[in-house]
């Protein structure tokens, strides 16, 4: 999660009917149930995954990706997934819409987000990403080289790491520039030969006669007055992930180079798919 994009068209969340209302009670406790309950058989098996595998995480991801995928069916947002998630070492990098994208890629391939440091002490949400092993970045210099370690230590894991590199949300009918960076830790010697990184693009299709940003979240739009508006539609509608083809980073010198291509192909996709409509 991310400060979101300011635009100069700010977000109309529609009205909330009464059986609209009713759909957001029954779905949120639902999702309450699904979330904290997955949480809390996530905690109970890291205690028993931490001492014998370390940072390896084997069982927990499996946890985290069937409460997303259920979360996403109680929601009635349907998921196309196209391309195919690397199987070798590396990172991920995606365009930011909403909130969402923390259900719908995790739906889709066991990753590991990154995230800034002040998400930590959220509550409710700061839990459950530390929670799910995200890692969070601190915006130090003094703390770089720490940091670089940290995600050489975790991608040399096995852990497919997930960046934003557009550094916000957006209302997701576009993909801003991408920073460039966080692609500079993968170009560290001690990685470089050993990762990719993959592109992918998340597209979303609003409900039908929605808004096409219904699923956005940017500006100063509150978390919980979006949720309540993403929760109340009798039909949803739904979200495509295409997996673009991954860049090796040795084929790379710098970090600038790595990023446009990264982001060329997750705005080529995203393009894609809003025009397919």
């Amino acid at each position: 999660m991310t400060t979101r994009w300011e635009s100069d068209t700010p977000p109309a969340l529609p009205a909330i009917t009464p059986a609209g209302w009713v759909r957001v009670i029954v779905r949120a406790l639902a999702l309450i149930v699904l979330v904290f309950g997955g949480l809390l058989v996530l905690l109970l098996l890291r205690l028993v995954e931490r001492p014998f595998f370390g940072l390896h995480r084997p069982m927990t991801p499996h946890i985290t990706q069937f409460v997303c995928r259920n979360a996403l069916r109680l929601l009635g947002l349907r998921l196309q997934v196209s391309g195919a998630p690397m199987k070798g070492q590396g990172a991920i990098v995606a365009n930011h819409t909403s909130w969402l994208d923390i259900f719908v890629l995790n739906a889709s391939k066991r990753i590991y987000f990154v995230s800034k440091s002040e998400v930590a002490n959220w509550p409710g949400i700061g839990w459950l990403a530390r929670a799910t092993g995200t890692v969070f970045v601190v915006r130090d210099p003094a703390q770089a080289r720490a940091q670089t370690q940290l995600f050489e230590d975790r991608l040399l894991a096995g852990h497919k790491l997930l960046f934003f590199p557009e550094g916000t949300s957006t209302d997701g009918l576009q993909v801003l520039p991408f920073k460039t960076t966080l692609f500079q830790s993968f170009l560290s010697p001690n990685i470089k030969s050993e990762i990719a990184v993959q592109p992918v693009s998340v597209t979303y299709h609003p409900p039908k006669g929605a808004d096409p940003r219904f699923y956005g979240w940017w500006g100063d739009t509150s978390f919980g007055a979006h949720l309540l508006v993403t929760l109340a539609p009798a039909r949803q509608g739904w979200v495509e992930v295409t997996y673009h083809q991954p860049l090796p980073v040795t084929d790379y010198q710098n970090r600038k180079a790595l990023a446009l291509d990264c982001e060329t192909a997750v705005r080529m996709g995203h393009r894609s798919g809003v025009d397919a409509g």
